[in-house]
């Protein structure tokens, strides 16, 4: 088989993945010139299979806890680093990561920074401060939004774009864990800082029992106002992309956001059912973003907002 026809499979496997395990990614993706679309569908490749195998799960569904996280994190670890040195390890995510890698120069040390928060959730980590959050949030999201940034030709000395494109990841996983409080207490995880619990009277506490719904909705609102902060941030390094790259990151922006905004106005109601967003919520989303990115952006300085290391 020809390299270009390898290529080929790895990008259709990867297509497959994203279709199946992030819709909202895979309607954005369609946004981006074919040659970035399929360079992100890589991408997401190999980061759907890293969350998939240190939560045991089938394309972002039905985690379950597992018997041998140790294990899981050193075989990621293990196929990542054969991945970054260009050697054909034959199971397609990471495969599809080889190919990307050497295709935009994506650091190996920001691959290395996504792992590391794999390595928290295996080990039950859980976070103390706001500062640990916003870390733990950059490892799985923004370490992503990062590598998405060299993806679409951001080069590696433009640090604040790279920073704002942290920033988007960062949004994104602070309204994922304000959608999946209960969900994720239920599996025994618990991604809200322990002084945030304890000035709700929820130490120690289940989360996933309805009587603390009123404290959770007040946390939910204050996840959504930092993601807020984040995103706007954000939109500053978007606007330095080319138009369709532009489009698409300010589009995910908005279905993400989405998620955020409607777990702050349920409040006590947000986790009675999974909040979601319809493909015609979608495309309406996908127009304002498209209308966004023909105006101008007043810069606003990162003043306050977390940085990566």
């Amino acid at each position: 088989m020809s390299g270009s026809d390898d290529r080929a499979r790895l990008v259709q496997g990867a297509l497959e993945s994203i279709s199946a395990g992030s819709k909202s990614f895979r309607f954005a993706s369609q946004l981006f010139d074919l040659e970035t679309r399929e360079r992100s569908w890589l991408l997401y490749s190999w980061c759907r299979a890293c969350d998939d195998v240190t939560d045991g799960q089938t394309l972002g569904h039905d985690a379950v806890r597992v018997d041998d996280p140790a294990a899981r994190i050193a075989f990621l670890k293990q196929r990542t680093a054969e991945a970054f040195a260009g050697v054909d390890t034959g199971i397609v995510p990471f495969e599809a990561l080889r190919v990307v890698a050497a295709e935009c120069a994506i650091p190996k040390a920001v691959a290395d920074d996504h792992l590391a928060g794999f390595e928290r959730d295996a080990g039950g980590w859980r976070p103390e401060t706001t500062e640990d959050l916003l870390s733990y949030c950059y490892q799985v999201a923004g370490a992503v939004g990062v590598m998405m940034a060299h993806v679409m030709g951001v080069p590696p000395e433009d640090r604040d774009t790279l920073d704002r494109a942290a920033d988007l990841g960062i949004a994104f996983q602070l309204a994922n864990i304000a959608r999946d409080i209960v969900e994720d207490a239920r599996i025994g995880r618990v991604y809200l800082p322990a002084q945030w619990l304890e000035a709700e009277g929820l130490a120690g506490a289940d989360l996933a029992d309805p009587r603390h719904r009123p404290a959770l909705g007040r946390i939910a609102q204050r996840l959504g106002t930092m993601a807020d902060d984040y995103r706007r941030s954000a939109r500053v390094g978007a606007a330095r992309l080319p138009f369709r790259s532009r489009w698409a990151v300010l589009s995910a922006s908005g279905i993400y956001g989405e998620i955020a905004v409607r777990a702050a106005a349920l409040g006590p109601r947000a986790w009675d059912e999974r909040i979601t967003t319809s493909k015609a919520e979608k495309a309406a989303l996908v127009m304002e973003a498209f209308w966004e990115g023909l105006w101008p952006v007043r810069p606003v300085p990162r003043t306050g907002l977390w940085t990566r290391p």
